[in-house]
């Protein structure tokens, strides 16, 4: 099959057009955070000729499919295997000091939940992996087998929003007594029997857990809480960034950051703001944008979706004393 069959870009039209303005310039460079399958970057790679993509990937597997699907580009695109909070490096690495574009589209991807045996989805019965990097890590069949009741329940709590934390947490706690748990299936059936039958009709009772260990397994807020700040860091004035988040722990990060780096730091009072107190950053969107109802009824990935973007307007304080 072809990869363009099941994998499409979401919100591609809104990200182009937002971006547009900072990768029309000669020799502009983005960087796609989050290469995945490489559906984003092949878009702006055919509507941008003079175009440069430093492409950055966790899974060995998405990076070698980009790779494939982005042949036709040699020379245009520098394939980079890290964690998004690498941003920074992995661009000086390219000898650049810095970008015109960036784009994140974070959360799991297309490839990892429709590989049954990366342990992502929990309608499918599969090994307990959820490691978006398989040649390093712990798994979530690990996390299961060490952690404490109480770092359970933490993390569900806090990944997962879960309300049955605690409830989920001593029921792990109490079949690994009898045997490891190291399937989906098996973790889909201890949290089914562990749900009251109310609660098992507003939803499926593993969707929650199984976000919060597939954050916790990648550390995947510790690592987007570095990589937005690092990312703001390297864009040239007049650069934009896009943001695509799928969940509220996500997208509340983001809108901090953004927010903090789009706000003066003029101490309260002061009858004028100095130059070095304007805000380096104007956001791009008001609020955060979802996807249209044609789309989410296209791409069921689109359904959660909230964009947020922002352009650099000021360099900083340090860029402009040098």
């Amino acid at each position: 099959m072809d990869i363009r069959d099941i994998h499409t870009p979401v919100m591609l039209e809104r990200c182009v057009e937002l971006l547009a303005p900072a990768l029309e310039r000669p020799g502009a460079v983005l960087v796609d955070a989050t290469l995945g399958m490489g559906g984003h970057t092949e878009a702006f790679l055919d509507r941008f000729p003079d175009l440069h993509v430093i492409g950055l990937d966790r899974d060995t597997d998405a990076l070698r499919i980009a790779q494939e699907r982005l042949a036709r580009f040699a020379g245009r695109v520098t394939f980079v295997h890290t964690v998004y909070d690498g941003i920074a490096d992995a661009v000086a690495g390219t000898g650049r000091d810095g970008v015109d574009g960036i784009l994140f589209d974070l959360g799991v991807s297309s490839l990892q939940l429709d590989e049954a045996e990366r342990g992502f989805a929990y309608a499918q019965d599969a090994p307990l992996d959820m490691r978006m990097d398989q040649s390093a890590g712990t798994t979530a069949a690990d996390v299961l087998a060490a952690y404490s009741e109480g770092e359970l329940r933490r993390i569900f709590e806090r990944y997962g929003e879960e309300k049955l934390a605690g409830r989920y947490a001593r029921a792990i706690i109490a079949a690994r007594r009898t045997a490891p748990i190291e399937r989906s299936g098996r973790l889909v059936e201890i949290l089914t029997e562990a749900t009251p039958a109310a609660v098992a009709r507003a939803g499926h009772p593993a969707k929650r857990v199984f976000q919060a260990l597939r954050i916790e397994v990648n550390a995947e807020l510790s690592a987007l809480e570095h990589a937005i700040p690092a990312a703001l860091g390297t864009l040239h004035v007049g650069g934009r960034i896009v943001v695509l988040s799928y969940q509220s722990l996500e997208d509340r990060l983001v809108k901090r950051a953004l927010a903090a780096a789009s706000t003066s730091t003029a101490p309260a009072g002061l009858p004028v703001e100095l130059p070095e107190h304007a805000p380096r950053f104007r956001l791009l969107v008001k609020g955060a944008e979802q996807a249209s109802d044609d789309e989410r009824a296209r791409n069921r990935r689109a359904a959660p979706v909230r964009l947020r973007a922002a352009e650099r307007v000021r360099p900083d304080d340090a860029e402009e004393s040098a």
